[in-house]
């Protein structure tokens, strides 16, 4: 069985259900690394800082200490670059270390902002287990559009949610209606819906509307409209096609063929050796023996 995602109460007045959510979906796409044709050696990135070091603004102390990923009470305005150096050079700087690595945004060409991690938690969403329904709307309202991932959603088991869910569940299947609430997952805040199925409650988190590109910056509709006979037409091909939806007749059939591809390559498949470690490992340590050596170089610094 999947991992729950989340787990919290569904809120509708003074009902709450202790729910899971588990992804309904699972991406089947065959994923490859890069290794050098040669050797057969993974390929790997490096942490390296592109470019001159940016001008602190006019604005900005120069006495302060440089930033790092834990101080710093204010964000600070930094000139860019509008051109990095070639990455050509890259294979001599030194690797940046995660300790030093910061967060930034440019809010205008060649103006950085930079912000601290305690900066960012101060604007996270208050982190409550419950999804509250706002209110119930036709599903036929909203475009699909607005639709982004779905999850599964289950009643926690042995805490009585059981009769409650069910409850919930052939209401909404009785009417053409979904609930629209809000909830935290993880460090962000979603706008979801949940829509009864079949078998169970399934929760649709929603592109907020200002995600959504308007329709009209790619296309407007033309005032002339298309004839009847045109349009007849049209409705036949339409009509010729129309069935019940079958999702099982819709295969990715390149993924198929690129399996087929890996598999029949199996038996040239290269034996791949283990990385060895730039550092040699150190060696293994007899806890006692090391507590024993401890405590005679503590008798020997006293005695002397």
């Amino acid at each position: 069985m999947p991992q729950a995602v989340w787990t919290g109460q569904l809120s509708f007045g003074l009902v709450n259900i202790p729910v899971k959510l588990y992804s309904a979906t699972a991406s089947k796409n065959v994923q490859f690394h890069q290794y050098d044709a040669q050797t057969g050696r993974r390929i790997r990135y490096r942490r390296v800082a592109a470019g001159p070091a940016p001008e602190r603004s006019a604005s900005s102390d120069d006495s302060e200490p440089r930033e790092s990923s834990s101080q710093q009470s204010e964000p600070q305005a930094r000139a860019v670059p509008a051109q990095i150096e070639e990455a050509g050079g890259l294979h001599d700087e030194p690797e940046v270390q995660w300790t030093d690595i910061v967060k930034g945004f440019e809010v205008e060409p060649g103006k950085l902002v930079t912000v601290t991690t305690d900066e960012l938690e101060s604007l996270e969403p208050e982190r409550t287990r419950a999804l509250e329904v706002e209110q119930f709307v036709p599903l036929s309202e909203i475009d699909p559009v607005y639709f982004d991932k779905s999850y599964y959603v289950a009643p926690a088991p042995g805490v009585g949610a059981e009769r409650p869910y069910r409850l919930l569940h052939r209401a909404m299947q009785a009417g053409a209606e979904v609930a629209v609430g809000r909830f935290v997952m993880r460090t962000k805040e979603y706008l979801a819906v949940v829509r009864p199925t079949e078998h169970l409650l399934i929760l649709e988190t929603l592109f907020y509307p200002d995600e959504v590109r308007n329709p009209r910056e790619m296309w407007r509709l033309s005032a002339e409209e298309p004839g009847e006979r045109e349009l007849g037409v049209a409705r036949q091909f339409v009509e010729a096609l129309a069935g019940s939806w079958d999702p099982d007749r819709h295969r990715n059939e390149y993924r198929e063929r690129l399996l087929d591809l890996l598999r029949a390559k199996s038996g040239e498949a290269q034996v791949l050796r283990e990385p060895e470690d730039e550092e040699a490992a150190p060696p293994v340590i007899d806890l006692i023996e090391a507590l024993k050596a401890s405590v005679e170089a503590a008798r020997q610094a006293r005695a002397g």
